[in-house]
């Protein structure tokens, strides 16, 4: 077992980051604990007065890097919110409401796949989804006393079938999960190759031709992942604040996407996956 305590860490709020939809992997013990699976590591998250203490243990780096790189340790987020704060009060409000939050930097094929099984799904059911998946081909670790299971590699994931992994409950999504697989374990697709490119809009270009990844889900394995924070998930929640904020539609449905891209893209400063997760939060929070 080991341990890390961070002191006086601000823009570290549990509940802010396990629970702002950029993560599926985290669970809460109670108001104050997270527990959840990073790459082979089983991760305790517990808040205690003015400490954040993560204890667990990682057989395959060291711990303390795994922590400080996963929740993007060394980017200062005060500059974020000093920056987007000053674009107006809305901006200003959805901070003020999720100051602890902070964007993961997430294993980039489990991103891939969590987000594709994401594809009109909800919260609870991608949890479930990606946790049989887990149980069935990845590597079971124990922690605690309880048995927790790593998500499966590129190799182990290829073992199963489509019928497989129909029968996990993955409905339409089995054949993209299957094919996108397949491209990766054939070198179809290669993920390293796609983390030295250095524009967002050639990762986007590239992560489109995988099976199942359309725009909203390459923007979010984009920020999830690949830590680009001018990219901009839409999905009905962002649509919807966007809307409610700046464009004033009165049917929300019709408020076009790319509309909603440029809007993000003259008024965030470079920072729109950001921004993004400040207004989902805020929106989802108080009328989720």
């Amino acid at each position: 077992m080991e341990k890390y305590i961070l002191e006086n860490q601000e823009s570290f709020n549990l509940k802010h980051i396990f629970e702002c939809g950029q993560c599926f992997r985290w669970n809460k013990e109670d108001e104050e604990t997270y527990i959840g699976v990073v790459k082979n590591a089983v991760i305790k998250v517990k808040k205690e007065n003015n400490k954040i203490i993560f204890t667990g243990s990682s057989k395959d780096e060291n711990f303390e890097s795994l922590i400080r790189y996963y929740f993007d340790l060394d980017t200062n987020y005060s500059e974020y919110k000093e920056k987007l704060s000053k674009i107006d009060e809305f901006m200003k409000e959805s901070i003020k409401f999720g100051e602890g939050i902070r964007i993961l930097r997430q294993d980039l094929w489990e991103t891939i796949i969590s987000f594709i099984i994401s594809a009109n799904n909800n919260i609870p059911r991608i949890k479930k989804i990606i946790e049989r998946l887990s149980t069935k081909y990845g590597n079971k670790i124990e922690f605690e006393g309880k048995d927790y299971y790593s998500f499966p590699t590129v190799k182990e994931l290829s073992k199963a079938t489509v019928e497989d992994l129909r029968a996990l409950g993955l409905g339409f999504r089995d054949k993209r999960i299957f094919n996108t697989t397949q491209m990766i374990l054939n070198k179809e697709f290669d993920l390293e190759k796609l983390k030295k490119l250095d524009n967002t809009n050639l990762m986007k270009e590239e992560l489109l031709k995988l099976d199942g990844v359309g725009p909203k889900v390459a923007d979010c394995i984009l920020l999830f992942s690949l830590k680009r924070v001018d990219a901009f998930p839409i999905d009905v929640w962002v649509r919807r604040v966007m809307n409610d904020l700046y464009i004033h539609n009165e049917d929300e449905n019709k408020v076009n996407k790319k509309e909603l891209q440029k809007l993000a893209e003259d008024k965030f400063l470079g920072l729109s996956g950001i921004a993004q997760q400040y207004l989902f939060y805020w929106k989802r929070e108080l009328e989720g």
